[in-house]
């Protein structure tokens, strides 16, 4: 049976998406026809694929609620991967909150909230709804930190901040990669904000293969269980001070699934389409 799916990216100039010719050779040696379509082209006729894979979707945080009615209006006239619901918690950090596993320890700064921070050695400052670090800042003051915070919130944003964990810098933060909700490989991943400086989410070129530990796989797994029917999933994981892993977060939106890294990566995730469009 062949297979129709489309590839779903975003208005790219710069090409920065390496991994859609890599993803579709794959699909393509497992029969499915593979076409690459912007998710907001509005003459994309969407009912025509077999199957919607959003992978490099990264313009979506500007353009949010837009980008979330996308998904929804798809999945009603065919299947979506992932699923329009688990995309529209997963784009909003706050579901952190929700999940039975441990998880860096954050103070949540709501719109309207005072930001009255913990005193830490470093702090890490984000907005919930952010992308490859978009107005994330590290720094060791206190007054800048909740400066930022307090500027996040103001603009009707929720803000996170965390410790910055110099476990980072030796061990590094670990990615689980599954498809079909098998593990397909793992890589160590240098830290967005080493040196201070924010670095793009897909700028991966000193990450390398890794196996993860014991540990490490069952924390991503209990992650994994909470988040029902996807196709892909990426889990970044740092170990805490006392060596426990502690999950940064889980990426289930348009994650980096550093194909090239593994031999059978983009196999594995051409299998799972296949198996997920024929269930």
């Amino acid at each position: 049976m062949s297979i129709s799916a489309a590839y779903v990216t975003y208005e790219d100039p710069d090409g920065f998406d390496d991994e859609k010719e890599i993803a579709l050779a794959a699909w393509a040696e497992a029969g499915i026809s593979g076409r690459v379509v912007r998710w907001d082209n509005p003459g994309v006729d969407w009912a025509a694929f077999d199957v919607v894979v959003v992978r490099s979707v990264w313009d979506y945080v500007a353009r949010r609620e837009e980008f979330l009615a996308w998904a929804h209006r798809v999945e009603a006239v065919t299947r979506l991967a992932n699923p329009a619901a688990v995309l529209e918690r997963n784009t909003d950090k706050t579901y952190l909150r929700d999940l039975a596993a441990p998880i860096i320890p954050t103070s949540w700064v709501e719109p309207g909230q005072a930001a009255d921070l913990p005193v830490l050695t470093e702090y890490v400052v984000k907005p919930a709804i952010s992308a490859g670090a978009r107005d994330t800042i590290r720094t060791t003051d206190r007054a800048e930190a909740e400066a930022h915070a307090a500027r996040l919130a103001a603009e009707g944003r929720t803000a996170m901040v965390q410790p910055y964990l110099d476990m980072v810098e030796t061990e590094g933060e670990t990615s689980l990669l599954y498809f079909g909700g098998r593990l397909s490989h793992a890589v160590r991943r240098n830290p967005m904000l080493a040196g201070g400086a924010a670095a793009p989410d897909a700028d991966n070129a000193r990450a390398e293969l890794r196996t993860p530990d014991p540990d490490q796989v069952a924390l991503a797994e209990k992650v994994l269980a909470e988040f029902p029917g996807l196709l892909y999933a990426r889990v970044d994981l740092v170990r805490l001070p006392d060596g426990s892993p502690a999950l940064i977060e889980v990426e289930l939106t348009e994650p980096y699934l550093f194909l090239r890294y593994a031999p059978e990566a983009a196999a594995n995730l051409a299998r799972a389409l296949a198996e997920s469009v024929a269930s």
